[in-house]
């Protein structure tokens, strides 16, 4: 009954005699089925209790659906069966064991911005510069330390600012301590001391949890795996489940060689491929297989289906990234009308930045979208704080921009400060900026913070007067660096730092691109920039229940399918990252990047790039990725833009553009946004054909063909 719906090789692993198994689980391979079925045989087959099992996931959502799924097959509640995350299991054995952990009964947990907060307080304390030492900075270097297992007596820093980092480690979890608190990676650290620490203990939990099972093994990180063998002992069967192609946390301290130790570690420990693919179509996971072979030191594994080849993959050059995002929206809405759900669809990328311009596309058809796992462009902490300096240049009185940018980046402007001129502004019904030049002139506040402020004012001022010189993305890009915002988020560590200087640089493309369609005449241009941001902030975002394309980054992609995937940006330099290009343990990461990416289509993939990019503040030509080079020629079908250099031809009236279905050199036709424009230049033909247009309000575009009128 247990195996009556699986496939060889996952009757494989489900019946696996207890010991050692590594199972290689490729995308779409049906690993959750595994696990759940695997528990399933143990309790039925092997007559093991399911109060002696552990199992490890890596997200809530999917200890559920274990859990949903064990209770299904074996009509058992699996309520207080050991299944969950790694945190999840921790917080479990730390409530149950908070004093040989040294815990407080009651102990709480600080969330992400609950430790930065108390970072922050202990670099003040100690009497250290931000600007030395950046709160956000000491946070990735604490959690860095917790999660290799070591707390600060153990680490030994490689030069004096890494003494200063310990000290603040060490000061911090001291204060930690007083306050009866743990962050999120001190519930692994705490659990897995523990257990080191107390023979008596570790024996218990060695001896209760006789079979152990991990999922997404491929993302532990050094902790996790030490954590997991001493739960496992010496005795105990370790089924890991995992897929080295996968791995793709690498910047977040995932570790691909745990595969490799696991293997060392458990030298007799059998290993099952679950290749047979139940997603994705013949000609997509060829091309996968083909383009993640190029990486070396994988431990095996070829993605097959019983399926049906499927269409080819679309390849599009785009002329620029407008073009790219007018090309994709265009493929949605056709696909919409006939056969998908705007649900059925996805636009990955491999940079948040990215998005702006596709959801500016899908805004301008209409077309609902949701940024899955992430705010809209707009909406992003380090764009608010941008527009909110253009707002205050624009306009002093402008209250919230004034109060989101007075300490950011901190400047030594304190609460009190500005309770201080908000009840002042509120008692004289005057704007926060006027009630702080009041304050001011009367000599109101400590010599400490009218330093502080008056420097504030001072960049304001400066920053206007400067602004007025500049054209508009130019007068943003000013902004940024004068105001301290890309140094402030360059301190950020990691991923997410790149993050956000990506999203500010893109901001400068959003006013050059602004710019060059065009403002109403009576209205300022940064006026104007800053009503159209508000607009796009403005709109809602679709929720997660209506009929709405997907917009992600191709890390939150993994773990999702879609029926149609379009993989936007593929271009040197974009993706892979022009970070890893020299470094190659870091562009094997990148292109199992790439393959996550395209196992997520199910039955359409389109992979597109952009001939010209913006990109630094200028128009920069990358060459197509070389991901896309790595996949065979036959499985591709490649519509390209080439320019050609053509002269107006004259207007027949006999000409039809719809009984011809295409348009014509020197052509009048009308876009619904852009208005009225001159046919410059063709290229192809039917829905594909692309039209080089002379527009006179915005200038010239490049589009497909079907988002024309003739006239």
């Amino acid at each position: 009954m247990i195996l009556n719906s699986l496939n060889e090789a996952q009757q494989e692993a489900v019946r696996a005699p207890l010991g050692h198994q590594l199972v290689l689980a490729g995308a779409g391979s049906g690993k959750t089925r595994v696990l759940t079925h695997r528990i399933a045989w143990l309790v039925e087959v092997e007559k093991i209790s399911p109060f002696n099992i552990l199992a490890v996931t890596f997200t809530n959502k999917a200890a559920n659906e274990m859990r949903t799924r064990i209770e299904s097959i074996l009509h058992v509640s699996a309520k207080n069966m050991w299944i969950g995350t790694f945190h999840g299991l921790s917080h479990r054995f730390l409530r149950a064991h908070w004093q040989e952990a040294g815990l407080p009964q009651l102990f709480q947990i600080l969330d992400s911005d609950d430790q930065f907060r108390m970072v922050r307080r202990v670099i003040n304390a100690l009497n250290l510069d931000e600007d030395k030492f950046p709160p956000k900075e000491a946070q990735w270097f604490i959690n860095a330390q917790k999660e290799e297992g070591l707390e600060p007596h153990e680490v030994k820093p490689r030069d004096l600012n890494g003494q200063m980092f310990l000290k603040i480690y060490a000061a911090y979890k001291e204060a930690c301590q007083r306050a009866g608190v743990i962050d999120f990676t001190d519930l692994l650290l705490k659990t897995y001391k523990t257990l080191l620490s107390n023979a008596e203990l570790r024996a218990h939990y060695q001896s209760r949890f006789r079979c152990l099972l991990v999922d997404e093994f491929q993302d532990t990180n050094t902790l996790q795996y030490a954590w997991l063998k001493l739960f496992a002992g010496e005795e105990n069967s370790v089924m890991i489940v995992g897929d080295d192609d996968q791995s793709i946390y690498g910047w977040r301290g995932a570790k691909i060689e745990n595969l490799h130790r696991f293997s060392k570690d458990y030298p007799n420990a059998k290993v099952i491929r679950l290749e047979q693919n139940y997603r994705s179509t013949g000609t997509i996971l060829k091309a996968a297989n083909t383009l993640i072979a190029q990486n070396s030191g994988r431990m095996g594994k070829n993605l097959w289906t019983d399926g049906k080849d499927g269409d080819k993959i679309t390849v599009y050059s785009g002329f620029n990234e407008t073009d790219e995002a007018f090309f994709i929206v265009n493929r949605i809405r056709e696909l919409h009308q006939t056969d998908y759900a705007l649900k059925d669809m996805a636009i990955l990328y491999r940079s948040n930045a990215q998005s702006r311009v596709l959801e500016e596309a899908l805004m301008q058809f209409g077309i609902p979208y949701r940024v899955y796992g992430g705010l809209r462009y707009f909406d992003r902490q380090e764009i608010r704080d941008a527009l909110a300096y253009l707002r205050i240049i624009a306009n002093r009185a402008d209250d919230p921009a004034f109060e989101r940018i007075i300490n950011t980046p901190t400047r030594g402007i304190g609460d009190r400060t500005i309770t201080s001129i908000r009840e002042h502004a509120k008692a004289a019904n005057i704007s926060l900026w006027d009630a702080l030049e009041q304050l001011l002139k009367q000599n109101f506040f400590a010599a400490r913070a009218e330093t502080a402020l008056l420097s504030f004012v001072n960049l304001i001022s400066t920053m206007s007067d400067r602004a007025l010189m500049l054209e508009l993305d130019k007068k943003v890009e000013y902004m940024l660096n004068a105001s301290g915002l890309i140094e402030h988020y360059r301190k950020e560590k990691g991923e997410k730092g790149l993050t956000r200087l990506e999203n500010l640089e893109e901001l400068v493309n959003a006013a050059h691109q602004f710019s060059q369609e065009g403002v109403e005449d009576d209205m300022p241009p940064l006026a104007a920039f800053l009503a159209y941001a508000a607009l796009e902030s403005g709109s809602e975002q679709a929720e997660a229940y209506t009929d709405c394309v997907q917009l992600m980054t191709l890390h939150s992609a993994k773990g999702l399918e879609f029926p149609v995937v379009f993989l936007a940006g593929c271009e040197e330099e974009l993706f892979p990252h022009y970070l890893c290009m020299h470094d190659p343990k870091a562009l094997e990461e990148e292109r199992r990047l790439c393959y996550v990416g395209m196992t997520r289509a199910m039955r359409k993939l389109y992979m597109s790039y952009a001939e010209v990019r913006r990109m630094h503040g200028k128009e920069v030509y990358h060459r197509p990725s070389r991901f896309l080079h790595e996949i065979p020629v036959e499985l591709i079908d490649e519509i390209r833009f080439r320019a050609k250099v053509s002269r107006p031809q004259p207007i027949t009236n006999s000409y039809t553009p719809q009984s011809q279905g295409k348009f014509r050199i020197g052509q009048e036709v009308v876009h619904r946004i852009f208005g009225q424009g001159t046919v410059l230049e063709t290229e192809g033909d039917g829905e594909d054909m692309k039209v080089k247009v002379r527009f006179a309000k915005v200038g010239t575009k490049v589009l497909i063909a079907s988002y024309l009128e003739g006239k």
